[in-house]
């Protein structure tokens, strides 16, 4: 069976990897599509239906906060950046992320699903 070269990003990750892009500085949508993109080695493709709906839900939350200013292109964009709620956030998901790959990894690992 081939490996997928692109994957469907489980429910919530979107969010996750939105505010570790954004903890690195001040950033536009696009910037962020683009660097999730390179960072992933083209795996993953954040589409603009899917980015800016959770771009907004995260301003709305208080976890993003942003400015518009113009882009190096000489565009006005929005540029966003994390809040203290916002690097809270992020600490609590990459916690809970990193828990939960252990506990699958745990359970992939272990032949049949046996018991230790």
């Amino acid at each position: 069976m081939p490996i997928p070269s692109k994957f469907d990003l489980p429910q919530g990750t979107l969010d996750l990897l939105i505010l570790r892009v954004v903890a690195l500085g001040p950033i536009h949508g696009y910037a962020i599509a683009q660097r999730i993109q390179m960072i992933s080695k083209d795996a993953l493709q954040i589409q603009q239906g899917s980015l800016y709906p959770a771009l907004h839900r995260l301003e709305n939350k208080k976890i993003l906060v942003a400015e518009w200013r113009p882009t190096d292109t000489g565009r006005d964009a929005k540029f966003y950046r994390l809040t203290a709620l916002g690097r809270t956030q992020l600490r609590t998901e990459t916690e809970s992320w990193e828990r939960l790959t252990e506990v699958v990894a745990m359970i992939l690992q272990n032949p049949l699903g046996e018991a230790p």
